[in-house]
């Protein structure tokens, strides 16, 4: 039992809730779609991840629209503490050679994503022109 006051994991939740909120479909053809919501005292969490084609994920972060391009980043600890190991991935910010960039939709007006304040973005390239796509929101 929670008082409201403690971080915790909405079971019921997964990847159909996270891709709602962000009002982010992973593409035709995705695989290893996994999704989870963390609820918190102040603002829940949303993750999304799912591997698809380096094309798509280009796409999909793109329509983000995020305040710079992706980019690598060095960063070898996780910040947020273990949130993707929910989902049993490594934390994106751990992984070499990963591109990340971050969105703020209401900043850019994104009419789309109004409930959402903010969305990391995160990239890996895999083998033959597959990413894995790493998504947080607020």
């Amino acid at each position: 039992m929670t008082d409201g006051r403690t971080a915790r994991w909405d079971e019921n939740a997964g990847a159909p809730e996270a891709s709602a909120f962000m009002n982010v479909t992973a593409p035709e053809g995705a695989t290893e779609v996994k999704g989870a919501v963390r609820i918190n005292p102040q603002e829940d969490v949303y993750l999304l991840s799912f591997v698809t084609s380096e094309k798509n994920a280009e796409g999909i972060a793109a329509d983000l629209r995020p305040e710079e391009p992706l980019k690598v980043k060095k960063v070898d600890f996780a910040p947020d503490g273990e949130l993707f190991q929910h989902l049993g991935l490594a934390e994106p910010q751990t992984l070499k050679g990963a591109r990340s960039a971050g969105a703020c939709p209401p900043c850019v007006k994104d009419d789309r994503r109004k409930k959402v304040q903010w969305i990391d973005i995160y990239v890996q390239a895999l083998e033959g022109h597959r990413a894995r796509v790493y998504l947080k929101a607020f």
